[in-house]
């Protein structure tokens, strides 16, 4: 009877589990067609998280800074434009979220395009009004730049190819450089992931396949051109007392290998999802780096 009875709970929770994977799997299905609902659901949760990340920083960031008169700042040459990549990337990945969650919820790719991968730009540039009528940063056409190329990129292949072939990934790896400037560079690993230029790398990931349709190369195989820079601990070496040490800054750059985890075949669209939120990060892979100090490295495994 005992052994009955354990059988019958557990034929239960497989039987339960199934049909919430099933519902799971249903909710996140694309629509074919406009659902309203679905639509709706969409732009007010958009809006709403928008408007209270927005909240949130001008009360949790900006206050703490004082205020300005709206001025320009020409920060092009800081960083070594790691930041501008932090820009292209966030636009792209911003843009390419507003664009899917319109795609799931039946909306047509017209309508995917103007509305959703511009999202990205639409919230970067109203941060970019909060930096300029802060005196502690400015208005900065050079982020702008960067926002706009990052949508672009994406409805640029949309528009040509229907498909997305180059994909901007990160990665990032700790540095001993935020311990000296911890400010600017990020107090512990969650602040440093954003804040450390030095260990950030920026991707263009090439999906190999889509320009070889017949060929038997796997889908999901991509080859990675990376960009990153080490030496920093403030944005220039005439930063005042920011550089608390001689900075020799330099540039870095990777090849490596890819996965495209969107293009792995399955049919559960829980999966899907999930490799969709995954793929904004690159498959660690040996990696190949080029720079004007080392000259030619191998990395066993690069992050």
């Amino acid at each position: 009877m005992k052994r009955l009875f354990k059988h019958i709970v557990l034929a239960c929770l497989i039987t339960g589990t199934s049909f919430s994977q099933s519902q799971l799997n249903t909710f996140l299905k694309p629509s074919d067609s406009l659902n309203k609902s679905r639509r709706n659901t969409v732009v007010i949760s958009e809006a709403s998280i928008a408007t209270l990340t927005l909240v949130g920083l001008n009360q949790l960031w900006y206050a703490d800074y004082p205020k300005s008169k709206f001025h320009t700042l020409n920060d092009n040459n800081e960083w070594l434009q790691m930041d501008k990549l932090g820009h292209v990337y966030s636009s792209y990945q911003l843009g390419r979220i507003g664009a899917n969650m319109l795609a799931w919820s039946g909306v047509s790719k017209k309508d995917q395009l103007i509305y959703g991968s511009t999202i990205g730009v639409a919230f970067l540039t109203v941060v970019e009004v909060f930096d300029g009528y802060s005196e502690e940063w400015g208005f900065s056409w050079g982020d702008m730049a960067a926002n706009v190329t990052g949508a672009g990129l994406y409805v640029g292949q949309e528009l040509l190819w229907d498909e997305q072939r180059f994909t901007l990934k990160y990665s990032f790896h700790r540095t001993d450089y935020a311990q000296q400037n911890p400010d600017k560079l990020g107090n512990g690993f969650s602040e440093e992931f954003l804040k450390d230029y030095n260990g950030q790398t920026y991707w263009l990931s090439f999906n190999i396949h889509s320009f070889f349709k017949d060929s038997k190369i796997p889908t999901w195989l991509n080859v990675a051109l990376g960009y990153g820079a080490d030496g920093m601990i403030s944005g220039t070496n005439t930063n005042g007392n920011e550089a608390k040490t001689y900075q020799s800054p330099y540039r870095q750059y990777y090849f490596s290998l890819d996965v495209d985890l969107t293009r792995i075949k399955t049919n559960s669209h829980v999966l899907r999802t999930i490799f969709d939120v995954l793929n904004v990060i690159k498959v660690p892979f040996p990696a190949l780096e080029f720079n004007g100090e080392n000259g030619i490295k191998l990395h066993g495994i690069y992050f």
